[in-house]
């Protein structure tokens, strides 16, 4: 298939995603690329821990996990042959991230058996990895759990609210299924306008992946129509569409909150768009962020500082998702034609988008 399909959509059958930037003990995760529009007019996520080496060295032993096959720059003097560059080792890869997380998951279980139970006001970090083509799917588990856990909340009146974000909205048919049967949370959706789409303007066939975004959302809005959930008195499914002059949009991740007046207690972020390409194609990290509620009684003198620290960097997601909100506009999708050409192409490949 390479000698076949141009250089441009190589990517369209599987890339490395993941984004981690890191020196000494300080890691930012992200959905960035560092080309130059990062830096000036493409919105996206940026989450900088320092002074962590759990997670620097975690980072490091997963990259290193990584190299073990991928291609090296300089050939090993025992290198044998292969049938060609492109050669998958799918069940090397499948087996080397297994059993990558598995033996973290073990130390870290020791850790708390020498150390003692964690306490209630510590925020927890669990990475995520998902490589469909590798038989990986830790995102689809972590989305389950999320949303079932969820919607056995609801108390008082109160339901527990989900924010979706992704640039590329396909959502995956499994997340829409759960988006959709689990009633009790409601879902706040923003995806990028086709003018804020990185696509938009591309010469060829790229120029109409907007539009197929379009056809995507379309069938997602029908879909939630057809199931009751559209948006109503601050209840159900909402989309919502970003769009900021001269700008694109690549942000991507979720935020769950208790109730729609409190601020976010779980945030998911990384690499991963939650659609289709990501859960089957593209090999991402993400993290899934998990801080403790706001205690009903004042925190002993010794936890204060900890509880206060907990209470900012909720009220700090509960304003990142304001910043989000704040460019996104009424989803005008419905209105929008889609061509019959793009339409047989979004049959072809939309997997791949």
């Amino acid at each position: 298939m390479a000698k076949i399909v141009p250089p441009r959509f190589n990517e369209g059958w599987g890339t490395w995603h993941a984004k981690i930037y890191g020196a000494d003990d300080d890691v930012m995760i992200s959905g960035a690329n560092l080309n130059e529009s990062y830096f000036t007019n493409r919105q996206d996520r940026y989450l900088y821990f320092s002074n962590q080496p759990t997670l620097s060295q975690y980072c490091f032993d997963f990259l290193r996990t990584v190299s073990g096959f991928s291609y090296q720059l300089l050939p090993s003097p025992d290198a044998k042959a292969d049938l060609g560059p492109h050669t998958l080792r799918k069940k090397m890869a499948e087996n080397a991230f297994s059993e990558f997380q598995q033996s973290y998951r073990q130390r870290n279980e020791r850790k708390l058996l020498t150390e003692g139970s964690r306490e209630d006001n510590q925020v927890m970090l669990f990475p995520v990895i998902q490589a469909g083509q590798f038989n990986v799917r830790e995102e689809e588990h972590a989305m389950d759990i999320l949303f079932k856990h969820a919607n056995e909340q609801k108390e008082n009146g109160q339901r527990p609210l989900i924010d979706f974000t992704s640039g590329y909205f396909g959502l995956y048919e499994r997340y829409q299924d759960l988006v959709l049967r689990c009633r009790n949370v409601d879902v706040r959706i923003v995806a990028a306008s086709p003018k804020a789409n990185g696509f938009y303007g591309s010469k060829g066939v790229s120029g109409r992946i907007p539009e197929g975004y379009t056809l995507f959302e379309q069938r997602f809005m029908k879909a939630v129509a057809r199931a009751g959930r559209l948006w109503k008195e601050g209840s159900g499914v909402q989309l919502r569409e970003w769009f900021k002059e001269g700008w694109t949009y690549h942000a991507k991740g979720l935020w769950l909150s208790p109730n729609s007046s409190s601020h976010p207690i779980l945030t998911l972020f990384g690499s991963t768009n939650l659609n289709s390409r990501s859960s089957h194609i593209d090999t991402e990290l993400s993290f899934v962020m998990v801080l403790p509620p706001t205690q009903a009684t004042e925190p002993a003198e010794k936890d204060k500082e900890t509880a206060d620290g907990v209470t900012a960097l909720r009220a700090q997601l509960a304003d990142e998702v304001s910043n989000i909100r704040e460019h996104a506009q009424e989803w005008k999708g419905d209105q929008r034609k889609v061509r019959l050409g793009t339409k047989l192409l979004v049959a072809l490949v939309g997997k791949m988008l």
